[in-house]
């Protein structure tokens, strides 16, 4: 299992970072390692003192597929869930101040809880899925698929020209405006439409 992300895919989120929008979406990986399942506590590191949290609709890939062409992206796509991708802004800003790449920034362990998976039958409407993440029981970030630049379908076109997608690899679609630090004590939760799927502590 991989997982793969797509950063700056919501227009909102790259004016509160101050950057560019792309003109091809801009694909990250995180290793397995990353993932946090069933609610598991994320435990804050000691090589960063700036994690942020980003809420993402995650798709599950059921079948292997390339050149998967946008209208058939249905035929690939067996879950839909949420997840976190936790990221430790100052180790992004130092890589990328440098030119560098954010592996480290996004790939560290846990930095990717990911809630059980919904069926996709469950949401007939990619375009108007609401998704959002309350810290502390405080509406933080609220968005909604509609929202974003790149659909499911381009998304999984554009990942499958390079990297051959398999059952089981998991998504990460972009995050909606609204991202902010975490500390320990923290608690978050994540839900799709009226579903709570996230619920954890920082520890």
């Amino acid at each position: 299992m991989k997982i793969l992300a797509i950063g700056r895919n919501y227009a909102e989120h790259i004016a509160e970072l101050k950057n560019e929008v792309p003109e091809e979406p801009v694909i990250f990986f995180k290793p397995d390692t990353a993932v946090l399942r069933h609610n598991e506590p994320f435990y804050y590191p000691d090589y960063s003192t700036d994690i942020h949290y980003e809420v993402e609709l995650v798709l599950r890939i059921g079948k292997e597929g390339k050149n998967i062409q946008p209208k058939f992206a249905g035929n690939y796509i067996d879950g839909l869930g949420i997840g976190i991708d936790f990221t430790a802004r100052d180790l992004q800003t130092k890589a990328k101040t440098k030119g560098l790449p954010w592996t480290l920034a996004k790939g560290f362990n846990g930095s990717a809880p990911v809630s059980d998976f919904l069926p996709i039958e469950d949401f007939p409407q990619w375009d108007n899925i609401t998704f959002g993440l309350n810290l502390n029981g405080e509406l933080k970030q609220k968005g909604n698929s509609g929202m974003m630049l790149h659909d499911f379908g381009a998304i999984l076109a554009y990942m499958s020209r390079f990297i051959t997608l398999k059952k089981g690899d998991l998504i990460f679609t972009g995050t909606p405006a609204g991202v902010g630090p975490i500390k320990i004590g923290d608690r978050l939760e994540a839900f799709i439409e009226d579903k709570t799927l996230l619920n954890f502590e920082v520890k």
